[in-house]
C-alpha cells in the first residue's frame, strides 16, 4: 500500500471533518446508531427473529439499495435457505467462536443469495473494530492505494482473503488514529473511503481490460464452488433486473434440475423459459444431457451454457452433433456475466436512489 498517498488523503479528510463539522457530527451519530442497532441483535435475538424482524435486519443494509423491492430479496433468502437454517448460520457467522476465515467460508458455502457486500456490512456494523465493509467502492479505493492481492470478483473473496482485507482496513484505521481523527472504527474507515478515495478515473475504468490485467488481481481460489454459486446467483439477479421471474436450482423437466431460469408469461399465451447451466467442474456430457432433458419442457425456448472461454469451446465441440440441442444452445463467458451484473447493479443503484417508487409500493 502506498502509505504516503494514504497519509495525504487522511490529512485531507481531517481538514474536511473540521470544515464540515456539522455534517461530520451527523455522520458520526449515524454510525453510532447503525452500530447500536446491529449490536442489539445478540446471538439469541438472531435465533429468535421472526420473518418481519429478519426483513428489517436485512433491508437496512446499504447493499440492499440496488433493490427497489427489498421484500423480494428477503423472500428469496427464505425460499432458498429456510428461516431457521438462515438464522442459525447468521448467528454462527456474527457471534461464532471460530476464526473469521472459517465462519466466512462456511456461511458463503451454506447460504444462497447473500454476497460479500451484505455479509461484510453485517460484520462491520456489528463488530466495527474488527471487520471491513467490502464492496465495489472499497475495491476502487484500495486499488487506488496500490494494495496488492485484491479480489476482483466475489468468488475470489474467500475467508482468508477477507481476513487479509480486514488487516488492510486495520492499517488504515491506525493511520487515522495517528492523525488524531476521533472515530477510527472500520465503519469510519468506510466513510473515509467514500469521502476521499472514490477517484473518478478509477471508477470510470472499472471494466477496462488493460486495467484488469495490469492491476493486482487475486488468483482464483483452488476450490471452484464459490465461482459456481456466485455466477448462478448473479444470473438470477440479472434476470430479475431485466423483468423476468428468475430462480435458481429449478426442476424444469423430468431428470433436469438447472442452475438458473428466467421465466416470463406472455399474456394468455403461456410461459417462456430460458435455462442456464454453470459449468466450473464435472462432466461436460452430464451438462449436455441435463440441458437436452430440459428441452422436454415445451416452455423452454433457449438454453445457455455458462463457463470460461476454454471450457465453452469444449462444450461447443461436444454439442455440435447433438440434434435438438445444438440450435438452441447459447454460450456465455462467466466473466461477461460478472461484468454484466456489475453494470446492472450500478444502474439499479442510481435509479433506486431517485426514489421514484416509494418503498413497499
Amino acid at each position: 500500500m502506498d502509505t504516503d498517498l494514504l497519509a495525504k488523503h487522511i490529512h485531507q479528510y481531517r481538514s474536511w471533518l473540521a470544515r464540515e463539522s456539522e455534517k461530520a457530527k451527523s455522520e458520526l451519530q449515524e454510525r453510532r446508531e447503525l452500530i447500536a442497532y446491529y449490536q442489539g441483535f445478540s446471538r439469541d435475538k438472531i435465533l429468535s427473529m421472526s420473518e418481519e424482524e429478519l426483513y428489517q435486519y436485512i433491508s437496512r443494509l446499504w447493499a440492499m439499495l440496488i433493490w427497489g423491492n427489498k421484500q423480494y430479496v428477503v423472500d428469496k433468502l427464505l425460499e432458498n435457505n429456510g428461516l431457521d437454517f438462515l438464522k442459525q448460520e447468521l448467528a454462527d457467522l456474527v457471534w461464532g467462536k471460530e476464526k473469521i476465515e472459517q465462519r466466512w467460508d462456511r456461511f458463503r458455502k451454506n447460504i444462497k443469495g447473500m454476497g460479500p457486500a451484505m455479509i461484510s456490512e453485517i460484520l462491520c456494523k456489528t463488530h466495527p473494530d474488527q471487520f471491513l465493509l467490502w464492496n465495489r467502492r472499497a475495491f476502487v479505493a484500495l486499488r487506488y492505494l496500490q494494495v496488492d492481492g485484491l479480489p476482483r470478483y466475489d468468488y475470489q473473496l474467500t475467508g482468508q482473503v477477507y481476513k487479509y482485507l480486514c488487516d488492510i482496513g486495520q492499517q488504515i484505521s491506525r493511520e487515522m488514529a495517528r492523525a488524531a481523527i476521533e472515530d477510527t472504527s472500520m465503519l469510519s474507515v468506510d466513510y473515509f473511503i467514500w469521502c476521499q478515495l472514490q477517484v473518478e478515473d478509477n471508477l470510470s475504468r472499472m471494466h477496462d481490460k488493460k486495467e484488469d490485467s495490469a492491476g493486482p488481481i487475486a488468483e482464483p481460489p483452488a476450490v471452484t464452488e464459490n465461482l459456481h454459486n456466485d455466477v448462478r446467483d448473479k444470473l438470477r439477479d440479472i434476470g430479475q433486473w431485466l423483468g423476468f421471474t428468475a430462480k435458481i436450482e429449478q426442476k424444469v423437466a423430468d431428470g433436469s434440475q438447472v442452475d438458473a431460469v428466467w421465466e416470463s408469461t406472455i399474456g394468455n399465451m403461456g410461459r417462456v423459459i430460458y435455462v442456464f447451466e454453470v459449468q466450473t467442474k464435472g462432466s461436460i456430457d452430464s451438462l449436455i444431457v441435463n440441458l437436452l432433458k430440459s428441452l422436454n419442457n415445451p416452455a423452454v425456448q433457449g438454453v445457455v451454457a455458462v463457463s470460461d472461454r476454454d471450457q465453452l469451446e469444449r462444450i461447443k465441440k461436444h454439442a455440435k452433433d447433438v440434434v435438438g440441442l445444438r440450435d438452441k444452445l447459447k454460450y456465455w463467458d462467466y466473466e461477461q456475466v460478472l461484468k454484466t451484473h456489475e453494470s446492472l447493479e450500478y444502474v439499479n443503484n442510481c435509479i433506486n436512489q431517485l426514489e421514484l417508487v416509494p418503498q413497499g409500493f
